[in-house]
């Protein structure tokens, strides 16, 4: 994108050019964005601009590739979110389902886009104008069927797996109130999952999992490994069932692991506190309070039934949010961490340069966009 081209967008959507052009001189990655969700539900075609829709980006409608392109974020977790009112059976044959179609819907030209196994790619694809799309399963109950679950993740095509989503599964119990007991601890099954997840180098995420689970997940984790919380706020802002609290915080951020700070009022708002971008930069100061500055990161939740903070309800919640770091003091190392460092720094440890997948060969160079 041109100089031009950049002053048009920041007056067309009424943000700064500082803010724009932070974004392109930095790796930029959201550990989890739900924009598949649409597409599965009524067909939305991911690769077209959008906008935030009739709804005027309350629930869904925040995101697609172009939004995504022009604020230069160059990957994002895209997770397949598990349909729990499906069978087990169901539920595996519609994830291999899913996974196929998004795969081949990166590898379109008009995506500008590239599916990868390896963060080396990834920065191959950024240095080519793609967009990575990370794929991630939200949701460990779309693997109870799974016929070989070590041959599927040695794939590597999977680099992040949610053990637990909304509701109670054989994995264990979510912190959400339709749990059947939130104190209940984590069952062999998912015990097994963690280890699993880290044989095959795919990162586990603790979003969701209830509290006492959480910790014998972490028990359960290689301690070389890093742990991830990939959307989230915390309690020290915002006390709620979906938050961790500080204790958790510390906790991943001595295995080198990152939490991504959701972007959805419902985690963030406080009584009396700003209603804009700013309520997340409440909650990444708090983190990074908490657990050092290695371990903040983005996980918007966008396009995941949320309703956005004001102003970022239309996509570019992302240079929204750089304008209000900006504003509180935050100098630029510190803003290039959080949306992108610190999260590429612990997938590099996650799948070092020496690693390969086990059942899967090597990705091939991308292409350039030709945009």
């Amino acid at each position: 994108m041109t100089d031009l081209d950049l002053t048009s967008l920041a007056t067309r959507h009424g943000l700064t050019l500082r803010a724009l052009e932070l974004l392109r001189a930095h790796p930029v990655i959201d550990l989890h964005v739900d924009t598949y969700i649409p597409a599965r539900l009524w067909g939305r075609d991911v690769r077209d601009r959008h906008g935030p829709g009739l709804l005027r980006g309350h629930f869904f409608g925040h995101l697609d590739l172009p939004r995504l392109r022009d604020q230069a974020i160059d990957a994002a977790m895209w997770s397949i979110t598990t349909n729990v009112l499906r069978d087990p059976q169901s539920r595996w044959d519609t994830l291999v389902t899913n996974l196929g179609r998004l795969r081949a819907l990166a590898a379109t030209r008009e995506a500008h886009a590239s599916c990868v196994r390896l963060p080396a790619a990834a920065a191959a694809a950024r240095a080519a104008g793609l967009h990575t799309l990370l794929v991630s399963i939200q949701g460990g109950n779309a693997l109870e069927a799974c016929p070989d679950l070590d041959a599927f993740l040695g794939t590597g095509d999977v680099w992040r797996v949610t053990p637990v989503h909304l509701t109670d599964s054989v994995y264990g119990p979510t912190s959400a109130p339709l749990s059947a007991d939130r104190s209940a601890r984590l069952p062999c099954a998912g015990r097994a999952l963690i280890r699993a997840l880290d044989r095959h180098r795919v990162a586990v995420d603790l979003a969701h999992i209830a509290r006492a689970a959480f910790w014998d997940a972490v028990a359960a984790h290689d301690p070389a490994l890093p742990i991830f919380c990939t959307h989230t706020g915390v309690c020290g802002v915002r006390p709620h069932w979906r938050n961790l609290d500080d204790a958790q915080v510390r906790a991943i951020a001595a295995t080198g692991g990152v939490i991504g700070i959701i972007f959805a009022n419902a985690f963030l708002a406080r009584p009396g506190g700003p209603t804009d971008a700013a309520r997340v930069a409440e909650h990444l100061e708090h983190l990074i309070d908490v657990g050092g500055e290695d371990c903040a990161a983005v996980g918007s939740d966008y396009d995941g039934a949320i309703v956005p903070p004001d102003g970022m309800r239309d996509g570019y919640g992302y240079a929204r949010l750089v304008e209000v770091l900006l504003a509180r003091g935050w100098p630029e190392a510190r803003i290039a961490r959080v949306l992108g460092g610190n999260a590429w720094q612990a997938l590099s440890r996650l799948r070092p340069p020496e690693w390969q997948p086990a059942q899967a060969p090597e990705d091939p160079e991308p292409t350039s966009s030709g945009s």
